[in-house]
């Protein structure tokens, strides 16, 4: 029993999990002025995410994943929202909709975002190939208005 559970113990301490990924963040003024940086990496509850961000607006920002690696045209041509299993519904991150709800990013009077993140049904292993988006207004995480309301796209990074 003893060598039963050494072996488990083992086995769950041996987990590995994906690199970290950081992605560098821009806004989608013509500038394209470098805001910062987001590093995702995986954990037993999901991905986190840990933003190091400066010179946004202050409160609360809609903050989602979308489907291209491309943040020209003011970040239009990153796409929709991820959604690989066409689920067409804005739900938010602890729902069962599409995948490309974050959960909202803070940001505080002095324009700088720090504080981390969870988005518990993701991994790093899928964000290869998309975009990260944060949009101006916030994120009531349903489809009226459409998309949770964020607005307009105001940084946005390429996840290689």
């Amino acid at each position: 029993m003893i060598k039963k559970l050494a072996a488990l113990c083992f086995f769950i301490n041996s987990i590995s999990y994906a690199s970290p990924i950081t992605v560098v963040l821009h806004g989608t003024d013509p500038a394209k002025t470098m805001l910062g940086t987001l590093v995702f990496s995986d954990s037993a509850y999901g991905l986190v995410i840990n933003p190091s961000l400066k010179q946004l607006p202050p409160g609360a920002h809609g903050f989602h994943l979308h489907e291209h690696p491309n943040c020209g045209d003011d970040g239009m041509d990153a796409g929709s929202h991820f959604d690989p299993q066409k689920t067409n519904r804005h739900q938010g991150p602890y729902q069962t909709g599409h995948l490309g709800d974050l959960p909202v990013l803070f940001v505080g009077a002095d324009g700088q975002a720090n504080t981390p993140i969870l988005a518990p049904k993701l991994t790093t292993q899928q964000l290869k190939g998309l975009s990260v988006m944060l949009h101006h207004g916030g994120d009531n995480y349903t489809d009226t208005p459409p998309l949770g309301g964020g607005g307009a796209r105001i940084a946005c990074g390429v996840i290689q």
